[in-house]
């Protein structure tokens, strides 16, 4: 009794783990969020700028060294000549060992901006390391909706397929009776039969683009490759109404984190010209240091503190320094140029997606009227067929039609939400215009 309720408790679990698991578009991209690796990298990249500003701010501090030791002497041998006289060094003391101990304070006041401006570079790239991972949240976001959507056409086509298969299989086992009854020739029979085998061969090529379309919305999603996936198709019959190039266009300068990283890391190169400018300064120090020393049976020194203002200047930098500065200015350069590309990258870019989203739009309307006119077609030519007035071949080249402007208009359903979403993304306001479905 407790063996069969075991396994009625195991058949049970099983059946539950292998449900399918309902999930929206919000879901998915709240998943991809908190478990995508490259948004960890991006964590990770920030921590690091994060210390290298304090690392900077810490340059402000004054730097503090003690140091001491405890020595060992040999004998010494001192010979002093005074008032004409040779006198022995066994007449002084012979210690045979020393200690001393000193400490030092050095309170940087000027060191030609080298500090201040360390501090400004480094703070922006901080702020450019969180530019970079606000956009690499919306390529994950695009990335979760793509596949998404893939994985809405693959299930779309794996259903539609099926349901063309079932068909087939009723139609071969009609057309042989109507083949045993003398009323179909043998060739007809055996064109139908090649096309079903034609469908059961479309079926697991749908199938297997099925598996692969699960497997990687759950590895982006951070889930197991295995769990089956439910998407809800409830949102992919809503309708876009886009704005103006012009519009989107205003809002990539204005939004895009690409841009606003890259004005950043400007802000850092222009930073570190004025740091390297600054190694043709002296460095002034407020300095401090206190020393004591013991050497026994000889000398005992104590509060020996001193106070100063010290200036450091490193002549070599008025020839070395320049080549310093001149790659600062290079990569000031360098940056200038890549941004005029990546304007006239993200022109191009708004372009070709508002295109894109035109076209997928019109293949809506499209393929809408195809699947009208194709199962409209269908119907007559299966009246037709049925009163033996077109071919086999006819009807069967009639039922692939319809079953391909089917799949057709269910890829198209899904490549105007990618679409219109690529648009949002490249105007670098994808993060706020998220689906709510």
């Amino acid at each position: 009794m407790a063996l069969c309720l075991g396994l009625a408790m195991f058949c049970s679990l099983a059946v539950q783990a292998q449900e399918p698991m309902p999930l929206a578009l919000k879901q998915a991209i709240d998943l991809s969020l908190q478990n995508s690796k490259q948004l960890k990298v991006n964590k990770a990249k920030i921590e690091a700028a994060t210390g290298q500003l304090r690392q900077a701010l810490d340059n402000r501090l004054p730097d503090v060294k003690i140091s001491g030791a405890y020595l060992f002497l040999t004998t010494p041998n001192i010979n002093l000549k005074t008032g004409g006289k040779d006198s022995s060094g066994s007449a002084f003391p012979q210690p045979n060992q020393a200690m001393y101990g000193m400490a030092s304070v050095n309170m940087p006041l000027y060191a030609g901006l080298k500090v201040r401006y360390g501090i400004e570079s480094a703070r922006y790239l901080e702020k450019a390391a969180e530019a970079d991972a606000g956009y690499n949240k919306e390529q994950v976001i695009f990335s979760s909706i793509n596949a998404y959507c893939n994985l809405y056409k693959s299930i779309a086509a794996v259903k539609l397929v099926k349901e063309n298969l079932n068909q087939s299989k009723q139609r071969d086992k009609d057309f042989e009776n109507l083949e045993k009854n003398g009323l179909l020739a043998r060739n007809d029979l055996l064109k139908a039969q090649l096309q079903t085998a034609n469908i059961e061969l479309a079926l697991v090529n749908a199938e297997n683009n099925l598996k692969l379309a699960m497997v990687s919305l759950n590895l982006i999603m951070g889930l197991p490759e295995q769990t089956t996936l439910q998407p809800d198709t409830t949102g992919f019959d809503q309708s876009f109404t886009p704005a103006t190039i012009e519009a989107y266009e205003q809002q990539a300068f204005t939004n895009r984190k690409d841009i606003e990283a890259l004005n950043l890391r400007k802000k850092a190169v222009g930073a570190e010209v004025h740091a390297a400018k600054g190694e043709l300064y002296p460095s002034i120090g407020l300095t401090g240091g206190y020393i004591a020393g013991y050497i026994p049976k000889l000398v005992t020194a104590t509060n020996i503190v001193n106070v100063g203002v010290g200036v450091q200047y490193n002549l070599s930098s008025l020839w070395k320094g320049k080549s310093s500065i001149a790659i600062a200015q290079a990569n000031e350069r360098e940056i200038a140029a890549t941004q005029d590309m990546l304007n006239d990258n993200i022109r191009l870019s708004i372009n070709k997606a508002y295109q894109n989203f035109l076209s997928a739009q019109k293949r809506i309307e499209v393929q809408g009227k195809s699947v009208i006119n194709a199962a409209e077609n269908y119907r007559i030519t299966k009246n037709k067929h049925d009163n033996s007035l077109v071919t086999t071949t006819e009807l069967l080249d009639a039922n692939v039609a319809l079953l391909e402007s089917k799949i057709a208009l269910e890829e198209a359903k899904a490549d105007i939400v990618v679409a219109y979403n690529s648009l949002l993304e490249e105007a670098g306001i994808l993060t706020n215009n998220q689906p709510v479905k």
